[in-house]
């Protein structure tokens, strides 16, 4: 069983930077890989960005890349996506997301099966 733990959302301002975490109860996430989707109300959840915790690979969303970052935190074990250049079209919950997926889909919402319970961002004036 694989507990997440996703937090740091919040309310922002146009143009900020922001970083979210994710932690598991293991401290550790072994082979698997991580990743944050979001959903904004009335729309579906989206993928984000993802990160393989042992060999490090990352891949991101064409809405978010160039902006973002996602890492991992050995000693902490945890996991981050850090996002510049916030835009009111980022606003959503925020959620991280751990299994083994196949590279093929790693970006799709039913290939996770351990969810964080979610975070809210709110990119505002």
């Amino acid at each position: 069983q694989v507990q997440l733990i996703d937090a740091g959302g919040g309310v922002v301002q146009p143009g900020d930077s922001l970083r979210l975490s994710c932690s598991t109860s293991g401290g550790t996430f072994g082979d698997y890989a991580v990743a944050w989707f979001r959903q904004a109300p009335g729309k579906e959840r989206e993928f984000v960005a993802a990160i393989r915790w042992s060999g490090g690979g990352t891949w991101y969303a064409d809405s978010v890349k160039g902006r973002s970052s996602t890492s991992r935190d050995r000693a902490r074990g945890a996991v981050y996506l850090n996002i510049d250049n916030l835009i009111s079209e980022d606003t959503a919950t925020y959620y991280c997301a751990a299994e083994r997926p196949i590279v093929s889909t790693i970006r799709s919402v039913s290939a996770y099966y351990y969810w964080g319970q979610g975070t809210q961002v709110t990119v505002s004036y």
